[in-house]
């Protein structure tokens, strides 16, 4: 199962690149501003750890070490996303250090926005649709200035060459036509039939996750290897580092249970044991009363079109207590939404166990999670794991901020908002509401369901990542609309629902379409769900008139004629959904993902395109990190440890790959 929110909620999708507030630090540092950096389609904003500087210096010298580990795994992803990226990134930095010409020459423009490119997707595929970026500079001006063989230049410039980092395309051969580089010499068939047999061969009742640290491998001979990921394996030198850097974190840990799962997660990393892993998992969801927390590992599967694989990534933060208050008042009345769910009852779990929920505050991204990164995260993925142990989920809530910061005034909501009731719905719950919704998302939805005895939790394949959000996704709209919410004191009224709902038609059928180039179809997971969820509320509630796309002078927008019909048609769709999930109904998967999370039309994509192109906003959004110094005395020993958020976007690239990178440039 895919747990991590790819995604910005309405209000964090359109995000302004001129806002910015100003808040004075308490060390004197320059006024701190949220909005930053643009180019291309992407803009950089800042996140604060505010509260950092109050914690002891036991948990801040925890954190210093956590977020080293953290920082070390960078190439590990670069390597994962494809085969060359290294080699890519480390031409392209040495050329922009050593470029001796005109800095604002067109070329030069145009070379350093590709770098900047490639530093945030950390590739060179678009972090969100996976397609190879276009250089806007020459072939020409590569080889005359960089130090760039004629091999690398035909990967960089030859568009048909590594098209798709991951292809998702039905009918292709998705592990030869995806340029990730977690198969070698290996066809989407073979693969499947590999991991097919260790699962044949294993424990069905307590599977590890098969495949989720190696590189699956064909060998001149023809066998099929698996190369793990381990401190003595592939990515060794640089998990060398993370496990150092763990073992110096943990004396400083906050329990013994903490230092427990710091110890099996080094032992996971040393042996690469599948089983070191899910105890690792379940020590972890079940340590529950640090402070401060950690997710450091090989996690998410959304870049293998298979949904094994799994990149690294990691993310270092610290409770919000006050903002937990509203999670852990979800998760102590898990039983009673889990009842009360829409789904048939033989997929509806008994008994819900530890889920446990909580707001924090990041205070390091890293690997999969750096720059783009989610704003709410549910683990463990293992489902057996999740059934026994429960789950952990949490709420980005400094990161939240950052984007709802960043998205004032910008002119969006009035472009494309059917009329003033929507506006007004929007400013006054918008930002409560998608709180709100990531929390049910990942504490609850996430959580919900169970999976028949005997089904396979990779059944749905190429189409799972795009099922479970919807799920959870379904799940938390279903609920908003709940008196429930408004008696728990979760919502002021029974109108602030409203908000969400009006967000997710219009994004899942207009205002998402910008992030697509014209012609394409949708291929991210989330993007897909929120289409499907869109598109299928939309024809089914066609009869009863439920919503409308209204054309007004030419544009097209979502107007919601019924509220609560619409409530009824998510409930139907999410028992839909559970029963495709629980029953691992492939056909059922790609029948509802192909008809509605896929296809688009092209005059409507066009006019949406077109709008939007006026309001001069970037689609997509990132953060450059805190910087964290540790002040020693004469002995070493850490007496402070200060954060700053002064360093600049290029700076910290530049930084991470001269301090962080220790991997060789060619991993095999």
């Amino acid at each position: 199962m895919k747990h991590k929110i790819q995604t910005i909620m309405i209000s964090a999708l359109i995000a302004s690149s001129c806002s910015n507030m100003n808040t004075p630090q308490a060390n004197q540092q320059p006024a701190f501003e949220y909005s930053n950096e643009r180019f291309a389609d992407l803009q950089m904003l800042r996140y604060r750890v505010d509260g950092f500087e109050n914690l002891t210096l036991k948990q801040k010298t925890f954190i210093y070490y956590l977020q080293e580990a953290a920082l070390y795994g960078r190439d590990i992803l670069f390597d994962q996303n494809g085969k060359y990226n290294l080699r890519i990134r480390k031409m392209l930095e040495d050329t922009y250090l050593n470029y001796q010409g005109d800095r604002e020459d067109k070329e030069f423009k145009a070379f350093e926005t590709y770098l900047k490119r490639v530093w945030f997707s950390n590739g060179i595929h678009h972090h969100y649709a996976s397609e190879k970026f276009v250089p806007e500079f020459s072939r020409e001006w590569l080889m005359e200035n960089a130090n760039c063989t004629d091999e690398i230049a035909e990967i960089i410039f030859n568009p048909e060459l590594m098209k798709k980092r991951v292809n998702l395309a039905e009918g292709d051969d998705l592990v030869l036509t995806s340029a990730n580089n977690y198969y070698e010499n290996v066809t989407q068939a073979e693969a499947e039939e590999f991991y097919k047999k260790q699962k044949e061969a294993g424990d069905s009742k307590h599977p590890v996750m098969y495949g989720m640290n190696s590189r699956l491998s064909k060998t001149e001979d023809g066998n099929i290897i698996e190369k793990k990921w381990t401190t003595e394996g592939l990515y060794g030198s640089a998990l060398r580092k993370i496990v150092e850097n763990l073992k110096l974190a943990r004396p400083y840990a906050e329990d013994e249970q903490q230092k427990k799962v710091i110890d099996l997660i080094v032992s996971y990393y040393e042996t690469g044991d599948l089983s070191t892993f899910d105890q690792y998992s379940i020590a972890w969801v079940e340590n529950t009363e640090p402070l401060i927390d950690l997710v450091n590992g090989f996690i998410e599967c959304y870049g293998d079109p298979l949904g094994l694989k799994c990149s690294w990534e990691s993310i270092v933060n610290f409770k919000d207590l006050e903002a937990t208050k509203r999670t852990e008042t979800l998760s102590k009345n898990a039983q009673w939404f889990e009842d009360n769910s829409p789904v048939a009852p033989e997929f509806k779990k008994k008994e819900v166990k530890g889920i446990s929920a909580k707001v924090i505050k990041a205070a390091i991204l890293a690997g999969d999670l750096y720059p783009s990164t989610a704003i709410g995260i549910n683990l463990p993925n293992s489902n057996w794991v999740r059934a026994e142990h429960g789950s952990k989920s949490v709420t980005i809530g400094n990161l939240t901020d950052a984007y709802n910061q960043a998205a004032k005034g910008n002119g969006m909501l009035q472009e494309f908002a059917y009329g003033p009731e929507e506006i007004e719905l929007i400013e006054k719950y918008g930002d409560s509401t998608d709180d709100l919704h990531t929390d049910l998302h990942e504490c609850l939805g996430h959580g919900s369901g169970r999976l028949l005895d005997g089904v396979d939790g990779d059944s749905l394949k190429a189409y799972g990542s795009t099922i479970e959000e919807a799920r959870a996704d379904l799940f938390a709209l279903y609920y908003l609309a709940d008196p429930k919410l408004v008696e728990m004191e979760l919502l002021p009224n029974n109108e602030a629902y409203k908000a969400s709902y009006i967000g997710q038609m219009q994004n899942g059928l207009l205002t998402q379409l910008v992030r697509i180039n014209l012609g394409s179809n949708i291929e991210e997971a989330h993007m897909r769900n929120r289409a499907l969820i869109a598109r299928w509320a939309y024809e089914h509630g066609k009869k009863d008139n439920v919503m409308e796309l209204v054309k007004r002078n030419g544009k097209t927008y979502v107007k919601i004629n019924d509220y609560q019909k619409l409530r009824g048609l998510f409930g139907e769709l999410l028992a839909e959904i559970q029963r495709i999930k629980s029953t691992g109904d492939f056909a059922g998967a790609q029948a509802i993902v192909e008809n509605y999370g896929v296809k688009i039309d092209p005059e409507l994509h066009q006019e949406i395109l077109e709008r939007y192109k006026k309001l001069d906003i970037a689609p997509y959004k990132g953060f450059i990190n805190p910087v964290y110094t540790a002040i020693r005395d004469k002995q070493g020993n850490i007496t402070d440890v200060t954060i700053s958020y002064e360093e600049g976007y290029a700076e910290q690239m530049l930084r991470y790959s001269r301090d962080y990178s220790v991997l060789p440039l060619i991993n095999e």
